[in-house]
């Protein structure tokens, strides 16, 4: 009998996630607030459901895929919440990038109620989840991995166990925080080079061979900004809201992180104008900008 999986969150990273896991064979049924993304899923042959309780009952494993730590306590700890409504013995996968303490609260309580619990925060980009291709970090004990290894295996193709509850946010957190501060250094550094007159390709190929290369630049970029295109697939908008995780992890722990504030502070700004809802390669857009000159491209 296919794993019963209750979808919940089909945003940049849930849509294509679910419609994998369909595509692979689970019993999918899902829930957002958008109902155009449900018929997506339901195109494939999910069921859509009608609330958080419909997608959470009856399901072996229910995944919640969210933008913030608010919005994970309001689906799970919710009067029609994932916690009212999931079978005994179930597993709660929460993918979302929140707030470490957060993930303990539901951690938690899912304890106390004898729900299994995992936080499997995704790694890599939209296009790798469209392809199958994400990256997990996994906090969980070995009975709920056990049971969400395999929804793991058809949404992606590394999987690393970073510890027990809490930890795979907590690797998340530390992981955006590099990625998000590399991708400011990199538009700067670019926007520098533009200026000094070399050629976009130039700096592509002499930086992918030095210790520079780096997958701001020479994965995200390339396939995004560089192409013109700031569709987001995470935007800048997201981006602050993770680099102030970071901030706030650092600051309750007495870690100075003067780089980092630095970035968090020009992601601040960014969000403030239309940049906000671009995808944050359009960092490079936002620094050719305020150098005075025209974005590079590639072809």
């Amino acid at each position: 009998m296919a794993t019963k999986v209750g979808f919940i969150g089909l945003g940049a990273m849930g849509l294509p996630m679910s419609s994998n896991l369909q595509r692979k064979g689970f019993d999918v049924i899902v829930y957002d607030i958008d109902g155009a993304r449900m018929d997506r899923v339901a195109e494939l042959g999910a069921r859509k459901a009608a609330s958080i309780a419909e997608a959470s009952r009856g399901a072996d494993v229910v995944v919640t895929v969210l933008p913030a730590t608010h919005h994970v306590e309001a689906v799970v700890f919710g009067e029609d919440g994932v916690l009212a409504h999931i079978d005994p013995g179930a597993v709660l996968m929460d993918m979302s990038t929140i707030d470490a303490k957060g993930t303990d609260r539901v951690a938690a309580a899912c304890q106390a109620r004898g729900i299994g619990f995992t936080d499997c925060p995704i790694g890599r980009l939209a296009l790798h989840a469209e392809r199958g291709e994400s990256l997990f970090m996994v906090g969980a004990d070995d009975s709920s991995f056990d049971k969400v290894e395999p929804l793991l295996k058809a949404m992606g193709t590394t999987i690393f166990r970073c510890g027990g509850p809490g930890m795979g946010s907590r690797m998340k957190l530390i992981n955006n925080f590099m990625l998000l501060s590399t991708a400011q250094i990199v538009a700067e550094s670019l926007a520098l080079g533009t200026k000094l007159g070399l050629d976009i390709q130039t700096m592509h190929d002499v930086t992918a061979n030095t210790t520079a290369r780096n997958g701001q630049f020479h994965t995200l970029m390339v396939q995004k900004v560089l192409k013109g295109d700031v569709v987001p697939g995470f935007t800048i908008d997201l981006a602050f809201k993770d680099l102030t995780l970071a901030m706030n992890a650092a600051a309750e722990n007495r870690v100075g992180l003067p780089v980092g504030s630095a970035a968090h502070a020009v992601y601040g700004g960014a969000r403030a104008s239309d940049y906000a809802t671009k995808d944050y390669s359009a960092l490079l857009e936002l620094a050719c900008e305020r150098a005075g000159i025209a974005t590079p491209r590639m072809a």
